[in-house]
């Protein structure tokens, strides 16, 4: 524990809340695993001020895959009592922002990787490392064609997100969706003889709250999940200008969490009908009435069989049974890579995830050290 939590304050100290740039706190990450006889690739973002990290140490083989993202939320706006980029502990609770989110768990692959060097590995132990998980899994998704290149096909991955230790075989796949309105400027006073963009987004707002109560009804439903069916969410509206013009202009952001058994472009197909008849209410009227869809990012969903060979690995380890959560992770691409995986990590993100004066238990990280551990024996055998 001592250990763990040592190399946790160092990475707290890291500001790399999604906006800023991660370099720092991958450059002492590489030197820390090279120091210990990793095998290291950087993988870059395009725009250069972030980067993803690949480690691995042992014999070729599949091995087994740990894996972690380094960026955090923001604290604006929220009623810290203490230092967010200061790790601080009290009764047993270290506090810090991303101390459940997820560098709690960065710290104790790091830990492993430590360790790895008193172990004769059979298999090799694979680390992850990503960047800008916290604005929609965007950055693993970049690191795809690489990752795929120079992780091969281990057997196993852990995400570490926090899950209070507990094995999480599912979750929601996510769509975050633009819809740009188009209709005409005009003269308050003559307001009937326009199409206002703002009537498009509640006609269309209106069809989106349908597709929802059609997804409760009648669509795929998991109770294992706190709201068992597909949902569509609504998180922003603007449009006008000015009380006396009929806005030309309006747009919508939202998003949409689908089951598996939802797929993801057939939530999408409802969409686009929707919206194609909305738009035909105002043609008449108007020919350039229109609503622009933009998909703008997305990411999938884990649906895993509690059968599997990884759900019983991943139990063993953990000493915990499986579970679904709410929140969206990396799990869903590794598993498009072909590598079976689970998520498993310490903390609460219902309790402490995105929160002022997160916190992690120091009992969470012990039993995640343990269960790291584990993977090492595992990989010895």
């Amino acid at each position: 524990m001592t250990q763990t939590v040592d190399v946790l304050e160092k990475l707290i100290e890291f500001d790399t809340v999604s906006a800023n740039s991660n370099l720092d706190m991958i450059d002492f990450i590489e030197t820390y695993l090279t120091e210990r006889g990793f095998q290291t690739t950087r993988l870059m973002d395009p725009n250069g001020d972030k980067a993803g990290l690949v480690a691995e140490r042992g014999p070729a083989g599949r091995g087994i895959v740990l894996s972690g993202h380094t960026d955090v939320v923001p604290t604006t706006g929220q009623a810290w009592t203490r230092d967010a980029f200061k790790l601080t502990q009290d009764q047993g609770r270290l506090y810090g922002r991303g101390t459940t989110d997820m560098k709690g768990y960065l710290a104790c692959m790091l830990t492993a990787a430590d360790r790895a060097a008193q172990y004769d590995l059979k298999e090799p132990l694979k680390l992850v490392f990503s960047y800008d998980e916290e604005i929609g899994c965007v950055g693993i998704q970049r690191m795809f064609d690489p990752l795929k290149a120079c992780i091969g096909q281990p057997r196993a991955c852990f995400v570490g997100e926090p899950t209070e230790m507990q094995v999480a075989i599912g979750h929601k796949g996510k769509a975050a969706l633009r819809a740009t309105f188009v209709g005409q400027n005009g003269h308050s006073a003559l307001a009937p003889t326009f199409v206002n963009a703002l009537h498009l987004a509640g006609d269309f707002m209106m069809e989106l709250r349908g597709l929802q109560t059609e997804l409760a009804e009648n669509g795929a439903h998991d109770p294992a999940y706190d709201v068992p069916f597909s949902t569509v969410h609504i998180g922003k509206l603007s449009g006008g200008v000015a009380l006396n013009i009929v806005p030309d202009h309006a747009e919508m952001t939202f998003e949409y969490r689908h089951l598996a058994a939802d797929p993801s472009d057939q939530i999408f197909e409802k969409i686009s009908a929707a919206a194609a008849r909305v738009e035909a209410t105002y043609s008449d009227q108007f020919a350039g009435a229109q609503i622009l869809l933009d998909r703008y990012n997305a990411y999938p969903g884990l649906d895993v069989a509690d059968t599997t060979e990884i759900a019983a690995l991943a139990q063993r380890l953990a000493q915990t049974d499986t579970t679904k959560v709410a929140f969206g992770t990396e799990a869903g691409v590794f598993e498009q890579l072909g590598i079976p995986t689970v998520v498993c990590g310490p903390g609460s993100m219902a309790g402490q995830g995105h929160k002022p004066d997160e916190f992690v238990t120091a009992q969470q990280l012990a039993a995640c050290d343990e269960m790291l551990t584990g993977v090492l024996a595992e990989l010895a055998n």
